[in-house]
C-alpha cells in the first residue's frame, strides 16, 4: 500500500493494513493537530509514517527528546484547544507519567489521546508492565482493541469521548495487535485545515489558574470534578458498542470475559471448540461497566477471565460480585487457570479451560502446532552488533584498555542502558552489568561511584542521553562522582527503526534542524574531560580509556561514527584474507566477535556481503592477514 493512501483514502475505502497503520489513520480521521512521540517497539511504525505524511495531513509532528516532553506537548496543545496525540511503549508511560498523572486533574480542551504499546511476553522490553494500571492510577477513560479496525475505530472514538468529558483518554495495544495486520474500512475525515501560513492548525490558551495550576488551594476541587468525570464515563461503558456479549452457548452456565489481543485468541477457542461459553467482550474497559458486567454474570455458575498481562478486569469482575452480591466462580489468573506473565495464545486458553473444566474439543485442533514447527525449524540465533557497527570497537578497546592498566575484569563495573549497545552484554565483551531503564547508565554511574571502590564505566547512545542522560551527568559533575561515561554516538536512534534524535540537523518531519552538540552539553554540565573520539582507530580508543581511567573525576568519551544501517551510507571494500599470513590465533573471532568473521573447517573466512569494509579487524590481527579491499 501507498502510505499516502491512509491520507487521501476516502470513506468507504479498504485496505489491508498494519495495526500500527490503522492507528495513523485513525489519528487522520480525527482531525488531530499536534502529535509527539519518542521512539520506541511495539509503537515505532506509527511515529516513522507520521514523520512522512505530517505535512501532507496538516500535522505538526516531533520526535520529543523523551515521553515526558511528548506528554507535554500534546497536553499544552489539547488545552490550546487542538486535538493532539502522543504514543509510546509502556516503558514510555513510566517516564510521562509526572506529567500524565495531571492531565487527568487539569483536563484538556481539544480532545487529547495517549496510545500505550504493551509488550507482552517482552519482545524488545525490560519488563511486561500493564497499562491498564495508569489508566486506574490516574483515573482516565482507556480503551482496548483487539484488531486492526478497532485500533482506527478507538483512536477515532477516543477524540470525540477525550472532548466530551475534557479528559486525556488511554488506547492501550499490544504488540500483537500493534504489528497485526487487517482489513480497515475508511471513515470520514476531520477537517483540520490551517487558517494562517502555517501547516498545522494553531489554537489558543485561555488562562485559567483555577483549572491548570495545581496548587493544593485548587487541586482539592481539580479531583472531586474528575471523580464526577469518570462516575458520568461509566455510564458511557455500561452501554459501549466495545463491550458486547458474542453469544455461542444454549445452556448459560458458563460465560468468559476478554480484552484486548487475549479476546481473540478466547473467541478462536469456543468458536472452533464448539464450547458452551458466551463471551464478554470489553473494549471500553475503564471505567470498569459494573452494571454491564453483572449483567452478563446473571445466573452463571462460572466464569472465566481472559487477559494480558495483570488480572485488572479479574478483580475488577471480583469487586462487582461482592458489590452486586452474587454467586459466581472466577477462574483466572488469581486461582492459577491462567498464568499471570508472557503473552497468551489460543493454547494458553484452551489449557486453562481444560485444566478447570476439562473441556475436551471434539476435533484435534492445535491452535499453535504450526507455529511451534516453525519455530522449532527456524535456525536460533542471537542477536549480534551488526558487522562494522561502531559500538564493537568500543567495547574491543576498552577490554584492551582495562588489561593495558592491569586490572581484572571484576575490577570494573559496567552500567549499560537501552539501546544496541546493551548486546554488550554478550561475549566476548561481557559489557554490561546492570541495567535500569532509559538513562539509567549515568545514574548507576553515580551511586556505584560512591558505593564501590571499583572502576566504574557507563554506556549510553546519543538518543538516549538526550532522552535522559543530561540530568544525570550534572549530578555527577555536582556531587564530584569518579567514573567514565561514553556516549556512543551512531548519529541516529537505531535500535527502533532509524529516528533522528536532536544530535543530527534534520527533524522529525524532515526538515532542517539545529544540531545539538553532545561535546558542548558536556562541558556545559562541567566535565573537565570530555574527548570525542574516531572508534574505528583502536590505538586512539584504548589510549583515550587509559587516559580516563585514571582520572578521579566525571569523563566523558564520545565516540562518533555512524550506524553502519543508515540508508545511503557508502560502505567500504570488504575486508581482504592473507590466508600465507594467518596464524590461526582467532582473535578477529574470539575477541572481536565481528559476524563477517567466521572460522569454517579451522579456517578464518571473511563474508563478503556482511563485511563493512570498517577495517578494525586489521588492527585487532597481529600478523598481517587481513588487508584493506580496493
Amino acid at each position: 500500500m501507498n502510505l499516502k493512501e491512509l491520507v487521501t483514502g476516502e470513506s468507504g475505502d479498504k485496505q489491508f493494513l498494519l495495526g500500527n497503520e490503522a492507528a495513523v489513520r485513525g489519528v487522520i480521521e480525527a482531525g488531530v493537530s499536534i502529535a509527539a512521540t519518542y521512539p520506541g517497539t511495539p509503537s515505532s511504525e506509527i511515529g516513522n509514517i507520521l514523520s512522512v505524511l505530517a505535512k501532507e495531513a496538516n500535522i505538526y509532528f516531533e520526535f520529543s527528546t523523551n515521553e515526558k516532553v511528548a506528554m507535554e506537548v500534546a497536553a499544552t496543545a489539547a488545552a490550546s484547544g487542538l486535538r493532539s496525540f502522543t504514543f509510546m511503549k509502556h516503558v514510555g508511560m513510566n517516564v510521562a507519567a509526572d506529567s500524565f498523572m495531571t492531565t487527568a486533574y487539569s483536563g484538556v480542551n481539544g480532545g487529547m489521546v495517549v496510545l500505550s504499546a504493551d509488550d507482552p511476553s517482552l519482545f524488545s522490553s525490560q519488563n511486561e508492565q500493564d497499562t491498564r494500571n495508569y489508566a486506574r492510577l490516574a483515573n482516565v477513560p482507556i480503551l482496548e482493541p483487539s484488531n486492526c479496525q478497532e485500533v482506527k475505530d478507538m483512536v477515532k472514538y477516543a477524540f470525540e469521548l477525550s472532548e466530551q468529558f475534557k479528559l486525556p483518554v488511554i488506547v492501550r495495544t499490544t504488540t500483537r495487535v500493534s504489528h497485526m495486520r487487517g482489513v480497515v474500512e475508511f471513515g470520514d475525515v476531520r477537517d483540520n485545515s490551517s487558517d494562517n501560513d502555517s501547516h498545522w492548525m494553531r489554537g489558543h490558551f485561555n488562562k485559567d489558574p483555577s483549572k491548570y495550576v495545581p496548587v493544593p488551594a485548587y487541586a482539592g476541587d481539580m479531583h472531586v470534578r474528575l471523580w464526577d468525570k469518570i462516575h458520568k464515563i461509566e455510564d458511557l461503558t455500561n452501554k459501549s458498542e466495545y463491550n458486547k456479549v458474542i453469544e455461542f452457548a444454549d445452556d448459560k452456565k458458563y460465560g468468559l470475559i476478554a480484552s484486548g489481543s487475549a479476546y481473540n485468541y478466547a473467541h478462536d477457542v469456543v468458536k472452533l471448540g464448539g464450547l458452551d461459553i458466551d463471551i464478554l467482550k470489553l473494549g471500553f474497559s475503564y471505567p470498569f461497566p459494573q452494571e454491564r458486567v453483572a449483567e452478563f454474570l446473571g445466573d452463571l455458575d462460572e466464569v472465566f477471565i481472559v487477559e494480558e498481562v495483570d488480572p485488572i478486569i479479574e478483580r475488577d469482575t471480583l469487586a462487582t460480585i461482592g458489590a452486586k452480591k452474587l454467586d459466581v466462580d472466577v477462574h483466572g489468573k488469581l486461582d492459577g487457570t491462567f498464568p499471570l506473565y508472557l503473552e497468551f495464545n489460543s493454547d494458553v486458553v484452551s489449557d486453562g479451560l481444560n485444566k478447570t473444566f476439562n473441556f475436551k474439543q471434539d476435533s484435534d485442533v492445535s491452535y499453535s502446532s504450526s507455529l511451534e514447527k516453525l519455530q522449532e525449524d527456524i535456525p536460533q540465533r542471537a542477536p549480534v552488533l551488526c558487522a562494522g557497527c561502531p559500538h564493537r570497537a568500543m567495547y574491543y578497546g576498552i577490554n584492551r584498555a582495562i588489561e593495558e592498566l592491569g586490572l581484572k575484569p571484576s575490577d570494573v563495573v559496567f552500567a549499560s542502558d537501552i539501546g544496541c549497545y546493551t548486546l554488550g552484554i554478550n561475549p566476548p565483551y561481557n559489557a554490561a552489568d546492570y541495567l535500569l531503564s532509559m538513562g539509567s547508565s549515568v545514574g548507576d554511574g553515580c551511586g556505584f561511584s560512591v558505593s564501590t571502590d571499583q572502576k566504574v564505566a557507563s554506556f549510553i547512545g546519543d538518543s538516549t542521553f538526550f532522552h535522559s542522560g543530561v540530568s544525570p551527568l550534572i549530578n555527577a559533575v555536582h556531587n564530584k562522582h569518579n567514573f567514565v561515561l561514553t556516549v556512543l554516538d551512531n548519529r541516529i536512534t537505531a535500535m527502533t527503526g532509524g529516528q533522528p534524535n536532536p544530535g543530527i540537523p534534520v527533524d522529525g518531519m524532515g526538515d532542517e534542524a539545529p544540531e545539538i552538540s553532545i561535546r558542548k552539553l558536556a562541558v556545559a554540565c562541567g566535565c573537565d574531560y570530555v574527548r570525542v573520539i574516531n572508534p574505528f582507530n583502536l590505538e586512539q580508543v584504548v589510549k583515550t580509556y587509559v587516559e580516563a581511567f585514571k582520572r578521579d573525576d566525571t569523563a566523558v568519551i564520545i565516540s562518533k561514527a555512524p550506524c553502519t544501517l543508515i540508508k545511503g551510507l557508502t560502505k567500504k571494500p570488504p575486508v581482504n584474507l592473507v590466508e600465507s599470513n594467518c596464524n590461526n590465533c582467532d582473535k578477529c573471532v574470539s575477541e572481536l566477535a565481528c559476524p563477517a568473521i567466521s572460522k569454517i573447517d579451522g579456517k578464518i573466512t571473511i563474508d563478503k556481503a556482511q563485511c563493512d569494509g570498517c577495517n578494525v579487524c586489521i588492527q585487532v590481527c597481529k600478523y598481517g592477514a587481513l588487508e584493506a579491499g580496493r
